[in-house]
């Protein structure tokens, strides 16, 4: 391998490289979704949560006291292929199971509201370092015929769709979601 300045780098096989280890889901997401606003695939955006402002120091541009207005419903949403899509991003530490304390009931609500009105709902799950489609549908099957505080590492390896790693985006989640909701197109 040269360097730019055409400079041999004789130690090649030997580096690590470390890129993009570490990034949050949210960085993942956000890049995917640059690049598709970019490339002038999909129009997504991550939701601000509303806050309302109590104290704040304009001088120093600081904000001292806030507050939830209200509570958030997902993370992102937009449109792709002339679909209204709403999903959430979560990540998890624990290696057997995702905990569905993690989705509040609200949460819940705005999910099957977006389904009712034939919208695109999921949720995208980190867990042991892979990422996950978890389909509105089937969470909410998932939570009608289980008695189960989580759900398991298993369920999302036979019954979600993996999102592979590619260069750019780094989860490329819409061609998931095309083998999932449009499939003959």
């Amino acid at each position: 391998m040269f360097y730019p300045t055409g400079t041999k780098n004789k130690y090649f096989n030997n580096v690590i490289i470390y890129k993009n280890r570490g990034m949050s889901l949210e960085s993942l997401i956000n890049d995917a979704n640059d690049y598709y606003l970019e490339n002038d695939i999909a129009v997504i955006y991550k939701k601000p949560t509303p806050i309302g402002l109590i104290d704040v120091d304009y001088k120093k541009g600081e904000i001292k006291k806030a507050y939830f207005k209200e509570k958030s419903t997902f993370d992102y949403n937009g449109i792709y292929r002339e679909k209204y899509i709403d999903f959430e991003a979560k990540e998890t530490k624990n290696k057997t199971s995702f905990p569905l304390a993690n989705i509040h009931p609200h949460q819940f609500e705005h999910l099957k509201r977006i389904l009712a009105h034939k919208g695109i709902a999921f949720l995208i799950v980190s867990i042991n370092d892979e990422y996950y489609i978890l389909k509105g549908e089937d969470l909410l099957e998932f939570i009608n015929t289980s008695d189960r505080k989580s759900i398991p590492y298993s369920y999302f390896t036979d019954k979600c769709y993996r999102i592979d790693k590619t260069i750019r985006p780094i989860i490329n989640y819409l061609k998931v979601i095309d083998k999932i909701y449009f499939k003959g197109e």
